[in-house]
């Protein structure tokens, strides 16, 4: 199955510091949003931000794989879509670190809604760009 967003981001960070952003509650609170995230197969986690008119602010997610420090993935489920994020982690022979993201998932109806799939990607875009800063500290 194609992804319906995938995304690629670059960092000089080592795998360890990129695996800790992804998978540590605190951090992720720095990048993405308030949670209780842990990364445990089977954990039932909430990310949660401000609501909105259109929306609760809150992303249910229950962790699918844990493959430390190259493979994490779990549902995405909010606003009435279940979709699977899956990160993928790799090191570059220069020591730099490719991280991958895929979201699979989406339905058709909002596949076809006029800039669904690409507020997707914005929104991930402007969280890595976070990542990127708070891997910089």
């Amino acid at each position: 199955m194609k992804p319906d967003v995938s995304l690629d981001f670059q960092f000089t960070s080592s795998i360890e510091q990129v695996w800790n952003a992804l998978t540590d509650s605190d951090t992720l609170a720095k990048w993405i949003w308030e949670n209780d995230f842990k990364p445990v197969v089977g954990h039932k986690c909430q990310f949660r931000t401000q609501p909105s008119e259109w929306w609760d602010g809150i992303v249910n997610c229950e962790v699918l794989k844990v493959d430390e420090p190259h493979t994490l993935s779990y549902t995405w489920i909010s606003a009435g879509e279940t979709t699977t994020v899956t990160w993928t982690l790799k090191e570059g022979p220069d020591g730099s670190i490719h991280l991958h993201l895929d979201q699979i998932g989406f339905s058709e109806e909002t596949k076809a809604r006029k800039g669904a799939i690409e507020g997707a990607k914005y929104g991930w875009t402007s969280m890595g760009n976070k990542l990127e800063k708070i891997l910089a500290e």
